[in-house]
């Protein structure tokens, strides 16, 4: 894995991440009783986005390292994933000729 798939698989995964841990203990005007005029009553009174951002961060970080591992491992290869069996088949590697 190159150091930009890396980084972008970092950045998916930190905002897959966030958009999943933005509503947990998301405080909203309704449930609190001051609804502020001009808004709904679900827009947040306290969103706690600071420290969710931290949250997300350290979710992300452990997810990417799994991920990372099994990539540069080879645990699950892409030829793991063809259902179809549309690639051809690994040819052997110490096969004693060089072409």
């Amino acid at each position: 894995m190159g150091i930009t798939s890396a980084i972008v698989l970092y950045a998916v995964l930190w905002f897959v991440t966030f958009l999943t841990v933005i509503p947990f203990r998301l405080k909203t005007q309704g449930d609190v009783g001051q609804i502020v005029y001009g808004t709904q009553a679900g827009a947040p009174h306290e969103h706690g986005l600071k420290k969710k951002a931290w949250i997300t961060t350290a979710i992300a970080a452990a997810l990417w390292a799994v991920i990372f591992y099994i990539v540069v491992s080879g645990t699950i290869t892409v030829r793991d994933l063809d259902m179809f069996q549309r690639m051809a088949p690994v040819e052997a590697e110490s096969s004693g000729t060089d072409g």
